[in-house]
C-alpha cells in the first residue's frame, strides 16, 4: 500500500502529531465522563482490551473508525464499538 493510500485509511484529522500526553488524556477522560454513566470496571477492561487489539487503533489512543479516544469511549456505559464490519464489543 502506498503512503498516500495509507493516509486515506486514517482518520482525516489525525497524524503522528496527534499523540496525547498521559496527563492530557486523564484530564479529557475526567471531563468527558463527569456527568455520564460509566461502564462497570470489568466491562471497561474487556472493551479496552478489544480496542488495544484492533487494527483500527491509531497512535495508541484513537479509533480510526470514529475518531474518538478509546480510553474515553470504552468507559462510557452507553457507548458501542464503531468497527464497521461487526462491533467488537457492545
Amino acid at each position: 500500500m502506498s503512503e498516500n493510500q495509507e493516509k486515506n485509511r486514517r482518520c482525516k484529522s489525525c497524524d503522528e502529531n496527534m499523540r496525547i500526553s498521559p496527563e492530557k488524556l486523564e484530564r479529557l477522560i475526567e471531563i468527558a465522563t463527569r456527568e455520564r454513566p460509566l461502564a462497570p470496571e470489568e466491562q471497561y477492561l474487556q472493551r479496552i482490551e478489544h480496542c488495544r487489539d484492533c487494527s483500527g487503533l491509531q497512535f495508541g489512543s484513537t479509533c480510526r473508525y470514529c475518531g474518538c479516544l478509546v480510553e474515553v469511549r470504552t468507559r462510557l456505559q452507553d457507548s458501542t464499538c464503531p468497527y464497521p464490519l461487526a462491533p467488537r464489543w457492545e
